[in-house]
C-alpha cells in the first residue's frame, strides 16, 4: 500500500480555518465596534440635545421668574396706590370733621373752664386743662358725655392748682374721650 502523507494537507486546512475564525472575528469586532459607534453617536447626540432642551428650559423659566417678580413688584404698586388712595378719600370725607369737633368742644365748654392742650392720637383726643370750680369740670364732664360727636369720656385726674385768675380755689385736669365720627353724606 502506498503511504500518503495527509499531515501538510491537515495543516494547510487548520491554518486555513483559523484565518476564516480570525476573519469572521475581526468581522465581528469590527462590526461590534462601528454598532458601539453608532450607539454612542446616537446616546451622545440625545443628550446634548436634551442638555439643549434643559438649558432653554431653564432661560425662559429665568425670564418667567423676572416677570413674575416684576407683575408683584406691580400688584405691591397697585396696593400701595389704593391705599394711598383710600387715604386720601377718608381725608376728603373727614376733612369738615376736625371743624365739627373744635365746634363741639368749644360748644361744650362751660365758662370757668379753660383748655391747656389738646392731643389727638386716632380716635382718642387727650385735653388738659384749668378750672375755676370743680363743678365747672363736673359740668364740663356731662356737658361732653352728652354731646354726639364724643363718647367714653373719662377724667384721668384732677389736682388743686396755685392761683388761678387770683382766686383762692382752681384745679387743673387731665381727661380723655373717644370720637364719634359722624361723617357727612355728601348730597348727589
Amino acid at each position: 500500500m502506498t503511504h500518503i502523507n495527509l499531515l501538510p494537507w491537515r495543516e494547510r486546512l487548520r491554518e486555513e480555518r483559523k484565518r476564516e475564525f480570525l476573519t469572521i472575528l475581526a468581522g465581528v469586532v469590527f462590526i461590534a465596534a462601528g454598532i458601539l459607534f453608532l450607539v454612542h453617536t446616537y446616546i451622545t447626540g440625545e443628550i446634548n440635545t436634551q442638555l439643549a432642551r434643559n438649558e432653554f428650559m431653564e432661560t425662559e423659566l429665568r425670564l418667567l421668574d423676572e416677570r413674575v417678580t416684576e407683575i408683584n413688584q406691580l400688584r405691591q404698586q397697585k396696593q400701595d396706590i389704593r391705599a394711598r388712595m383710600n387715604v386720601i378719600t377718608d381725608l376728603q370725607r373727614t376733612r369738615p370733621v376736625i371743624v365739627r369737633i373744635f365746634d363741639e368742644l368749644v360748644k361744650t365748654l362751660p365758662e370757668g373752664v379753660y383748655y391747656q392742650s389738646l392731643n389727638r392720637v386716632d380716635n382718642t383726643i387727650s385735653i388738659e386743662g384749668r378750672a375755676e370750680s370743680y363743678a365747672r369740670i363736673t359740668e364740663l364732664l356731662r356737658a361732653l358725655a352728652d354731646s354726639e360727636w364724643f363718647q367714653e369720656v373719662e377724667l384721668d385726674d384732677i389736682a388743686a392748682a396755685e392761683d388761678f385768675n387770683s382766686q383762692s380755689e382752681a384745679f387743673t385736669f387731665s381727661l380723655s374721650l373717644n370720637l364719634q365720627l359722624q361723617v357727612e353724606q355728601e348730597e348727589g
